[in-house]
């Protein structure tokens, strides 16, 4: 059976350059990094590309939006290497975490839901004498926490108490009293101290959890976008596998 014309032809890196809006060094660049596969030379030296490499250099396009520049490299390097299972896990890893940050969102959008009133009751002020809050004890005991983890939360940003002047014990107001309920929910959902200093630093900012609404909305979107980009990188994935794996689709050295 013999060649495709259309496999066959070569390709300059203009050529490259032109079709997908990039320069002829960043075509080299791709090159170098794995994410085409190597080049043909010419009798002097030049390199040549092929029609694979242009559907190479479609799929890696198509790939960075939903897996970011280091995952999406490392996809195409698996591939030119023949490697296809370590591709596909690293395709996998990515539906994963989106799967996994869709479920960060519901579950904070169910903390914030089940926060209910911030403002802190008579007899939660009353474990703080002459001040507005609680103490560290009182407000561990009602969580059903230990003292040592309100202050692990402090040091990582989560919770902000201030400090009661004639004793220097630490003092949680209504805020931080909302944002240690909220931390509380959250590492029962096994999330990490990092992602609950984000939202809780997003609350206060807000002054509540209310006026949130339009982050949360913003969050949908994102991931929204992300899970059509990650379909669309797949696509395009696949047609290039195609191309790879057919008999004709090697690209040809001079």
């Amino acid at each position: 059976m013999g060649k495709n014309p259309q496999t066959t032809r070569h390709l300059r890196p203009v050529d490259l350059a032109r079709r997908h809006g990039l320069s002829t060094q960043a075509v080299r660049n791709y090159e170098a990094a794995g994410i085409l596969p190597d080049a043909g030379r010419t009798p002097h030296g030049y390199r040549t590309y092929t029609p694979l490499h242009a559907h190479a250099l479609d799929a890696f396009l198509a790939l960075l939006p939903g897996h970011g520049h280091a995952t999406a490299t490392s996809i195409m390097r698996a591939v030119n290497r023949a490697e296809p299972e370590e591709a596909f896990r690293l395709v996998d890893e990515s539906h994963a975490q989106l799967l996994q940050d869709r479920r960060t969102l519901r579950a904070v959008e169910g903390a914030l839901h089940d926060l209910g009133p911030t403002a802190p009751s008579p007899a939660d002020e009353a474990t703080a004498p002459g001040a507005e809050g609680m103490f560290v004890g009182p407000l561990a005991a009602k969580l059903g926490i230990t003292p040592a983890t309100l202050r692990k939360w402090e040091r990582a940003g989560i919770v902000t108490p201030r400090r009661d002047p004639a004793t220097g014990y630490r003092v949680y107001g209504a805020a931080d009293v909302r944002d240690a309920r909220l931390a509380h929910q959250l590492r029962r959902g096994g999330h990490r101290l990092d992602r609950i200093a984000l939202l809780t630093a997003h609350v206060r900012e807000a002054g509540g959890p209310e006026p949130l609404t339009a982050v949360l909305g913003d969050w949908h979107a994102r991931l929204t976008a992300r899970g059509r980009a990650l379909l669309a990188g797949a696509a395009a994935l696949h047609a290039y596998l195609d191309e790879h794996d057919a008999p004709d689709g090697r690209p040809e050295t001079a």
